[in-house]
């Protein structure tokens, strides 16, 4: 990082939080803390609604995805312009029409006390270990990349995130938001324009080479349960997800809840609906042209520099260098049958291009057979050490080819990202605490000033247990898919009690609880065993079902339930 990296990343850092604490400056009360005033237009709700989604996880990890397993993950997006129009048709107007602050308030008004509570609880469980995760997802990367200690990069990006939150509110977490998507967009699209102009070949080339090598598969028609990604999971199980995060999880209701008007909160949801797809898909397509661009200059051995750098001062030294030297011999190797390849596919000749990529493929196994010795030293040298690498693709790929000012922005994308999405799950959390739990049980009959002061002080300690939990996490296979699996654990229990509530009428309190914790159990159960025997069953399901499994479930217990007890009962 040059001088000029640093002023262009704290430069942008400074400008956004401070402007969000500027225009949201002063005394506030429950509505305007919570809910914004209601003034928010369909232009910041959409960009809002985002960058609550787009975490620093899905810049960090989303590229290395796109390197290691292609285009496919956005299959997992299918499902997601069908859910914002369902939410916009039926559950914001019923949002709107009780003016609630959180979600979970409808649940009382049509179930019970209890039905709420549990909701309520399953969120707050979720979201505030996904918060941790937000947190350090990005800082244990960042304090690799920028050589800082990982608790200070955790307490760093946790304190400026509570700092404005807790000052503005819901508005100053919105009007940041705003600030910081412009930035992250803008800072991945001109990624994405320096390495297209990086690559030594024409575009139509290099996805004949990336297509060639399994990273163009876009779309799988084939139905496998076992699959995490192909289009009936991603239009099925995902879309049961997004109904409950869009719909449920109060990190997003409390994003257009604070809309001037029911029409301006479904248009940005609608926004989100037909721009989160097109997103994901640009920066999917720069892992790829990441991919391409190392098949002609030669990858890292292991993405992660720190973990090779105590490898060559080690007693594991001279095994790394021999396995060094054989994967140089087999890249130049794969290099020479890549430029064969698109010559023969310019010349049309098909025989040759089957051989060849057959060739390439062996080569590419070839050299992840030596990756997974490098991991093994890494193992032996350091039982503790993490050796997955494909969340550090991108952004070693920023720092090693990338100028200067572009690295410091690019940094500046991922802490934005990073902030953004943590500061709509305090937010969130800090309103569901103080308004469905503390309000609600713990504490009735105080003044408004008073609660607004009790929101404020949850916020600042959920964001005091997200700090704590990041920095005692570990890190998960991939964290963009961390995240969505904590989610899929809770959600489908979350949505199947909202479907209740809305469509089964004759449904009452006790049946759906019942049926909640029923289902939930289930769920978890269904987890820890899945890979192995359950009842004398096989199970093998990808998790993004679980949203769906666990939906079906609670409609489907506590429909049963309510029968055995009669409808009035």
């Amino acid at each position: 990082m040059s001088y000029i990296d640093w002023i262009v990343l704290f430069g942008t850092l400074i400008a956004i939080i401070g402007y969000g604490i500027y225009k949201t400056y002063g005394p506030k009360d429950m509505d305007s803390y919570l809910k914004g005033g209601s003034e928010m237009g369909w232009w910041t709700i959409g960009l809002s609604i985002m960058a609550t989604q787009a975490s620093a996880i899905t810049f960090l990890s989303t590229p290395g995805q796109a390197y290691q397993d292609g285009m496919r993950f956005i299959q997992f997006y299918f499902g997601l312009p069908i859910a914002m129009i369902i939410l916009s048709v039926t559950f914001i107007p019923i949002y709107y029409k009780l003016k609630i602050y959180t979600a979970y308030e409808f649940l009382e008004s049509r179930f019970d006390l209890k039905t709420r509570t549990l909701a309520a609880f399953l969120f707050l469980i979720q979201r505030g270990l996904a918060a941790g995760i937000t947190i350090y997802g990005p800082a244990i990367i960042l304090s690799t990349l920028l050589n800082w200690n990982l608790t200070f990069t955790n307490i760093f990006i946790g304190l400026i995130v509570i700092i404005y939150t807790v000052t503005g509110g819901t508005k100053a977490v919105s009007i940041t938001q705003k600030q910081q998507m412009t930035v992250m967009m803008g800072g991945m699209i001109l990624a994405g324009i320096l390495v297209y102009n990086m690559l030594p070949v024409s575009l139509n080339d290099a996805m004949h080479v990336a297509g060639k090598m399994g990273k163009l598969n876009i779309v799988s028609f084939d139905f496998d349960l076992g699959d995490r990604y192909n289009f009936w999971s991603g239009i099925t199980g995902a879309l049961f997800l997004f109904l409950s995060y869009f719909g449920t999880d109060q990190s997003q209701v409390q994003r257009y809840l604070n809309g001037r008007s029911l029409r301006e909160s479904r248009m940005g949801l609608i926004m989100n609906g037909f721009l989160k797809v097109p997103m994901q898909f640009v920066i999917l397509f720069i892992g790829v042209l990441v991919f391409v661009f190392y098949q002609f200059y030669q990858p890292p051995i292991f993405f992660n520099k720190v973990q090779t750098e105590k490898l060559v001062e080690s007693d594991y030294n001279d095994e790394f260098q021999q396995l060094q030297g054989a994967y140089d011999e087999v890249f130049e190797e794969k290099n020479t049958a890549i430029k064969s390849l698109i010559a023969a596919q310019k010349e049309g000749k098909a025989t040759e291009v089957d051989d060849l990529q057959r060739e390439i493929s062996a080569k590419q196994q070839e050299q992840e057979d030596i990756r997974t010795g490098v991991k093994d030293l890494i193992t032996k040298n350091d039982p503790n050490a993490e050796t997955r690498d494909t969340d550090y693709v991108f952004m070693r790929f920023v720092m090693d080819y990338l100028p200067k000012g572009v690295v410091g922005l690019l940094f500046a994308v991922i802490f934005s990202a990073a902030m953004s999405s943590t500061a709509s799950e305090l937010n969130a959390l800090g309103a569901t605490s103080s308004v469905d739990i503390y309000k609600r049980s713990i504490n009735k009959g105080k003044s408004e000033q008073h609660y607004t002061l009790s929101s404020k002080l949850l916020t600042a300690l959920w964001g005091v247990f997200a700090i704590l939990f990041a920095t005692y996490a570990t890190l998960f296979e991939n964290l963009i898919q961390a995240v969505n699996l904590l989610g899929s654990l809770f959600y489908g229990t979350i949505l199947g009690i909202f479907l209740v509530g809305f469509y089964m009428k004759w449904v009452r309190g006790n049946a759906v609880f019942i049926a909640a914790l029923v289902a939930e159990a289930m769920i978890l159960l269904i987890h820890w065993k899945n890979g192995s025997e359950l009842f004398g069953i096989h199970i093998d399901i990808g998790y993004l079902w679980y949203n769906a499994i666990g939906c079906l479930l609670v409609m489907a217990l506590s429909a049963v339930i309510q029968l055995m007890k009669g409808r009035k009962a």
